[in-house]
């Protein structure tokens, strides 16, 4: 019995860092969220910002951060709609984004904490929303603290 209990134990535990480090992009992406959204940076896996966060998102397009990224209507519709479909749902990731931005979220702080001011601000990472400089399977949803490497400029 207390060999069971740590087996299940030990595999809850893994599964919690594993699903840390990989949130990988739903199968179901419609291409209008790779043409439109990842035309100007990563296309972010749906599970890093709660629902509430991506409706505000897609509700101000006119003003996504100092940026016109305004789409027609149905184009609106179907990304908003697969967002919301695939949005943060556990509990850890799904507190409405101040800002509603990835990079202002708790875990997200929590995650990166020991990242000085100045490396966020070297030229090939420019900024923290920028996961590919660093995350090396970013766009693959992949974001092990094992699979690091910070560009040294």
């Amino acid at each position: 019995m207390k060999k069971t209990i740590f087996i299940a134990a030990s595999l809850l535990l893994a599964s919690s860092s594993t699903f840390a480090a990989k949130m990988a992009m739903p199968a179901d992406a419609p291409a209008s969220y790779e043409a439109e959204c990842a035309s100007c940076h990563m296309a972010y896996p749906p599970a890093l910002l709660s629902e509430q966060s991506w409706k505000n998102v897609m509700s101000s397009l006119s003003k996504h951060f100092g940026t016109d990224a305004s789409v027609d209507a149905k184009t609106q519709a179907e990304i908003t709609s697969w967002l919301i479909k695939n949005a943060a749902t556990r509990q850890k990731y799904s507190e409405t984004a101040p800002e509603n931005r990835i990079t202002k979220t708790s875990w997200f702080i929590r995650k990166h904490d020991e990242v000085r001011v100045d490396v966020w601000k070297r030229a090939s990472i420019k900024s923290p929303a920028n996961c590919g400089a660093c995350h090396i399977d970013a766009a693959k949803g992949i974001f092990s603290e094992s699979n690091i490497k910070i560009p040294a400029k």
